[in-house]
């Protein structure tokens, strides 16, 4: 390990935790796994509003209000992952802004 601050810095030396090629995958897939589950759960949340709309509709119940905070959590969260998606993007132009 190469030394990079001077005796007198006060600084300690940085140690890797891990190797640079499986910390780069092991990120990637971790941050793959959290993306898919979060749109799992976007979607769960919207098949959940649908099915409380269906409820309503076909009176099964009469929870008007459970049914709008379902159709709120589901707007919500597609919001959300909206959101999420066009950082996603803009991230990625800029990295290939970088590129060139």
């Amino acid at each position: 390990m190469s030394q990079i601050y001077g005796p007198t810095s006060g600084l300690s030396p940085i140690v890797d935790a891990a190797p640079v090629g499986s910390a780069g995958t092991a990120g990637a897939t971790g941050f793959l796994d959290s993306l898919k589950s979060a749109i799992g759960k976007v979607n769960d949340t919207q098949l959940e509003a649908g099915r409380a709309v269906d409820a309503l509709m076909t009176g099964e119940t009469q929870d008007l209000h459970r049914t709008m905070v379902a159709l709120q959590q589901a707007d919500v969260s597609f919001q959300l992952m909206m959101q999420i998606r066009n950082k996603l993007v803009a991230a990625y132009e800029e990295i290939q802004r970088m590129q060139v």
